[in-house]
């Protein structure tokens, strides 16, 4: 029987959260006929394959299989899982995302009902599993975390303020991934689920949020460091310098003046937060901007 939903998770060195990310898969309320999961192995180097080839013996009916990509970056492992896929609907989760039990049916249950939709994204929250939340984490902020709650009303198309899915969570029918071309391989560590939602939408924009397709997020204790900040935005920038170079000279300087625009914007609310008492928050906000305008200076930002 050929699975109507292929859940696609590509993994790097992810031993600390893949098993969780299993299990939860395993718990899925759809019957198991109805999809599959593939763990894309991105060239890990610690204990994530031997983790996924355990759980697989230990979950027989669990519709899993495991895939090594050699090919290091985030978009070949992405491709891997699209050309590997059985089902027309392709969905992708990160390795430390842990889906609700209703996750698979309730995007089934969309594509099924929305002939004409070309994607969705779902909710997204972020789970704490080694830290508490910092004092400088702030709206303005939840990118860095892969934090998209936008409400639970009725489903709505992405449009403005709303932005894309993201990496995390979203899932397009295969058909139009192909015909887009897939992912660019030259977009490694972010920007490619920007790419692909704009790659997509040019030739069909139904794209929607689906609060009730939820995965909550983990965030462990390396992400809220300093150091690992800092090297985020800055590819965040680089890879945006990547993704729109092929726009030309303008696309380029129209993308440098907006964000120097919003650095500027930044260090305005840096002195809002500091008055209302909440420095942090408003450091860590401007610093986000600065660094992700130094990434787009940059020629090359390294991050694995």
């Amino acid at each position: 029987m050929q699975p109507a939903l292929s859940i696609v998770v590509c993994t790097y060195n992810r031993q600390k959260f893949i098993t969780a990310c299993l299990e939860h898969l395993a718990a899925q309320s759809l019957p198991a006929g109805q999809w599959e999961a593939i763990v894309v192995d991105n060239a890990s180097t610690d204990q994530t394959a031997s983790l996924v080839q355990a759980f697989m013996q230990a979950h027989p009916q669990v519709p899993l299989r495991y895939v090594y990509e050699a090919q290091k970056g985030l978009s070949h492992a992405r491709n891997r899982g699209i050309a590997e896929a059985r089902a027309p609907i392709v969905s992708f989760i990160d390795d430390d995302a842990e889906a609700v039990p209703g996750f698979a049916a309730e995007l089934l249950h969309f594509f099924d009902t929305h002939p004409h939709a070309a994607g969705a994204g779902g909710r997204v929250l972020p789970k704490y599993s080694e830290k508490p939340e910092p004092a400088w984490m702030n709206k303005y902020l939840n990118g860095y975390i892969g934090k998209v709650d936008h409400g639970e009303g009725p489903i709505r198309r992405f449009a403005g303020r709303m932005k894309y899915p993201i990496g995390c969570n979203m899932a397009y029918r295969k058909a139009l991934l192909l015909q887009a071309g897939g992912f660019r391989p030259d977009l490694t560590f972010r920007g490619d689920d920007k790419y692909i939602f704009y790659a997509v939408s040019a030739i069909n924009p139904q794209v929607y949020y689906l609060h009730q397709a939820m995965v909550h997020h983990n965030i462990d204790a390396h992400r809220l460091e300093f150091d690992y900040f800092k090297k985020l935005f800055l590819k965040t920038g680089n890879e945006e310098r990547r993704r729109i170079g092929t726009g030309g000279t303008i696309a380029v300087l129209a993308k440098l003046a907006e964000y120097m625009a919003k650095w500027a914007v930044s260090v305005g609310l840096w002195g809002v937060f500091t008055l209302r008492g909440q420095y942090s928050k408003g450091l860590y906000t401007m610093y986000s901007q600065w660094f992700t305008l130094q990434g787009f200076l940059t020629r090359e930002v390294f991050v694995r």
